[in-house]
């Protein structure tokens, strides 16, 4: 079988059995046939090794193909010779240690106070008001992730000490603290929680009104509503929340360390790409704290 005949056949494969989008397989398939173009004439696609393969990707990278396109195209090759290898046709994927370039993720934008003061400004004195107000000042308030607010139960929230109890990635328990207004919102929804059938949902914070644990998609959603209701200028998620809650304490505090706790970062570095903090900024903290920190920095 010709080498481009195997590719019509792993596209079949990619239709019928991996039940993949047509969209899908075509882009495969083009990503396959734009490599196979740029091979020697005397290369057939199927008998490449790891070396041509990477000239061709190289290539590619100067030419200015983005990080993402590339690793689409090496998503491509890699399935290719995997179907090759379950068909018997090679014994090794030369692509299997191959990677792409890392691609450069946006950071999320901030909203200002103001924009936040506004959103949160939510009128309405319904169960489904007072349970979205309490939870964007929650998120807010405390910097929660998604998952870590959803999977909240009453119990974990401390109102004498003005704290959360968070479980987060890794299963890693962390106490943050809650803020006065938060706290009075969670109050304002735990006094008409009971006005939704609460049966199925056990101990959960945040219930809905089918009385079932809110889920992070019922969660986006009524965000995104209330930003729509509110006409905030972006689209409100709860990322956004959280990236301004500690965009807002950095600037106030410029205390990088302590961000990186509350956030439930394990890595400085994290937090540091998280909260868009650049070196100026950074070396700034460190000439007016520093005891021997050099003063003409870039003189």
């Amino acid at each position: 079988m010709k080498p481009t005949d195997w590719q019509e056949v792993f596209g079949q494969y990619l239709t019928s059995e991996r039940q993949l989008s047509a969209y899908t397989v075509r882009n495969y398939l083009f990503e396959l046939r734009r490599v196979d173009a740029l091979l020697a004439d005397d290369i057939d696609l199927v008998a490449v090794t790891t070396e041509q393969l990477q000239a061709v990707i190289a290539g590619l990278h100067r030419k200015g193909l983005s990080p993402r396109s590339l690793s689409l195209c090496l998503s491509a090759i890699k399935q290719f010779f995997e179907f090759l290898l379950q068909e018997g046709v090679v014994s090794v994927n030369p692509a299997q240690t191959l990677s792409a370039p890392k691609q450069n993720k946006p950071l999320p934008k901030n909203m200002d106070v103001d924009a936040v003061s506004h959103l949160l400004a939510i009128e309405g004195n319904d169960p489904l008001s007072l349970r979205d107000k309490a939870i964007m000042e929650l998120f807010y308030s405390s910097g929660l992730r998604l998952a870590e607010l959803a999977s909240l139960d009453c119990a974990d929230i401390r109102f004498e000490q003005a704290e959360v109890k968070v479980l987060g990635k890794g299963s890693k328990q962390r106490i943050v603290p809650i803020g006065k207004v938060a706290l009075m919102a969670i109050k304002d929804w735990l006094d008409c929680r009971q006005q939704l059938p609460c049966i199925n949902a056990g101990d959960a914070l945040f219930v809905s009104q089918q009385g079932k644990r809110l889920s992070h998609r019922s969660i986006q959603t009524r965000m995104a509503k209330w930003g729509q209701d509110q006409a905030m200028s972006v689209k409100v998620h709860p990322h956004k929340l959280r990236h301004s809650f500690a965009t807002h304490l950095l600037e106030s505090s410029q205390d990088l360390r302590a961000v990186q706790e509350l956030l439930g970062h394990a890595n400085l570095s994290t937090t540091q790409i998280y909260t868009s903090l650049d070196f100026q900024h950074l070396a700034k903290v460190y000439d007016g704290a520093h005891p021997r920190a050099k003063k003409d920095r870039g003189k």
